[in-house]
């Protein structure tokens, strides 16, 4: 009877990676109650064969097991909303998949323990190694150890220089003010735009600018180049996330099919791209010259060629990691930020002012002069808006989960054990959502929470507000991408006004790796009225 189930559940999910990749198979899932029993009877069975001798003859204490990854896989549509009604019962919890457990923990104790107090415990591992190695390589974030340390040294160095900054701040700027254009322009039609997709373009474009040194122009489309570039990119991203929820995508690769035939096509359009430009970076001098004034350029990959890092297939993942960390994290952000201050007007007009005290732009200023004024002094001065964005970080995180590997046995703060193979997670979309945490008000969207009685900001424990990580991996990019947001804000918000299209609509989000609002954001803009 065991291996009869067995072979229906490899029936049907042979069955499923038929279909591509965006097709919506629960619909197809709950049609077919039979195979549904068969498949979850034969799920229980291997998952009890698997952790039975292990929960019987256990010695440590281990956490409570709170369900299977079949339970997750019935709530994908509201995945993380299942994930907060278990933890609101449990801090840390177990939900047991066919070979492992996985461990999930809102206790910064816990959290602290993983990231910092033994750190060396806990990386990428095999297995997203595994997951992410076809689209990233060995870069930053697929890797541990020694090669891990190296290209965290370099990245570091790079992201603390004053070149950096000072380029980096000039792309967002003119990429933000092209955006306010088409802002303007549908304000002055009356029409209703999809902010998230230009928020998406927007800051690919900055990213691809600061990282490349290439303008890829997607915004405007005139680089058909880049939007090839742009649109494989995408779709590779998307069936690398899909990994994680497709258990055979290792037969459909060898297979060449579904999902995997989609990256597989679209990881040679952006090999070919990619190294084309560091070819082309490799064989020009990393500095300008004018009026017998040497000037180095200012973008990622340029310095690390300067650093004698000529191997292409080496730079190629480096800078594919870059891309990924910085493109979709700020404009998931962004549009997070736009939506719950059309929710919140009395919040979006704070801000407006905020910004016009802070800059001190004359009635009847243009975007460009607007611009001209958002310097670094500045931006420092506008604390209510770094406030906002924070909130909208805590309770709209761009990366909702964050996983690591237990390289070996160990017990936590807590009491509690892992086991050497389990996945150990904490959820930032989640903590942002406990009432132990936070207070009462965890829920609300209220920007005074990141000020203290003077107006001045406040700091909480990074094992507390988990967005950015801490300890040896917290996010190199954490000042980088604040610098961008506030500088997109300060243009948009210092120009115009937000309504949403539908004032009645909630946005929800899409289940993936990153918390995209589901089907766009559309709003109405407004000039603002000087």
């Amino acid at each position: 009877m065991h291996f009869s189930l067995v072979y229906i559940y490899t029936i049907l999910l042979l069955t499923f990676s038929a279909f591509p990749i965006t097709m919506k198979f629960l619909d197809f899932f709950f049609l077919c109650p039979t195979l549904i029993a068969l498949a979850s009877a034969a799920i229980i069975i291997i998952i009890i064969k698997v952790h039975g001798k292990i929960i019987s003859v256990k010695k440590r204490k281990y956490h409570h097991v709170a369900g299977t990854a079949l339970h997750q896989f019935l709530n994908f549509h509201r995945l993380l909303e299942y994930m907060t009604d278990l933890t609101r019962e449990r801090k840390t919890y177990r939900l047991l998949s066919f070979v492992r457990s996985e461990v999930y923990t809102a206790d910064p104790n816990n959290i602290e323990h993983m990231l910092v107090t033994n750190f060396a415990n806990y990386g990428k591992g095999w297995y997203h190694h595994s997951v992410l190695t076809d689209l990233l390589g060995n870069g930053i974030f697929t890797v541990d150890g020694e090669r891990w340390r190296h290209q965290r040294k370099a990245a570091s160095y790079q992201f603390s220089t004053k070149l950096l900054r000072d380029f980096s701040g000039s792309v967002f700027k003119s990429n933000a003010v092209k955006l306010a254009g088409i802002v303007y322009e549908a304000a002055v039609s009356n029409n209703t735009i999809e902010l998230q997709d230009l928020f998406m373009k927007s800051t690919l474009d900055s990213v691809f600018k600061v990282v490349l040194g290439v303008e890829l122009d997607t915004m405007c489309g005139t680089y058909e180049e880049g939007k090839q570039f742009s649109n494989a990119f995408d779709e590779a991203s998307a069936a690398i996330m899909y990994r994680y929820f497709n258990f055979h995508w290792k037969i459909e690769r060898f297979l060449n099919i579904g999902s995997e035939a989609v990256l597989r096509k679209n990881l040679r359009v952006i090999d070919e791209f990619v190294y084309k430009v560091i070819k082309s970076k490799i064989e020009q001098p990393q500095t300008l010259q004018f009026d017998e004034t040497k000037v180095m350029r200012g973008d990622i990959l340029s310095r690390f060629i300067e650093l004698e890092e000529t191997d292409p297939t080496y730079l190629k993942d480096i800078i594919l990691s870059f891309i990924i960390a910085g493109k979709d994290t700020t404009a998931i952000t962004l549009s997070w930020f736009l939506y719950l201050l059309c929710k919140h007007p009395h919040v979006q007009e704070k801000i407006a002012q905020e910004i016009r005290e802070a800059t001190k732009v004359s009635d009847g200023s243009t975007i460009d002069e607007l611009a001209d004024s958002v310097t670094e002094e500045n931006m420092e001065k506008m604390k209510y808006l770094h406030a906002a964005l924070t909130e909208t970080i805590r309770l709209y995180p761009a990366v909702p989960v964050e996983g690591k590997f237990c390289f070996s046995d160990d017990t936590w703060p807590d009491g509690f054990s892992v086991k050497k193979g389990d996945i150990v997670s904490f959820q930032p979309y989640v903590m942002g959502r406990m009432k132990f945490l936070w207070g009462e008000d965890c829920e609300e969207f209220r920007p005074e929470r990141w000020l203290d009685e003077n107006g001045n900001l406040k700091k909480e424990s990074p094992f507390k507000f988990t967005a950015f990580q801490a300890g040896p991996r917290i996010c190199l990019g954490k000042e980088f991408a604040y610098r961008q947001m506030k500088i997109f804000c300060a243009i948009l918000i210092g120009s115009h006004s937000f309504k949403l299209a539908d004032k009645n609509k909630t946005a929800k989000y899409r289940t993936m790796l990153t918390l995209q609002i589901d089907g766009g954001l559309y709003v109405h803009t407004f000039q603002r009225k000087k």
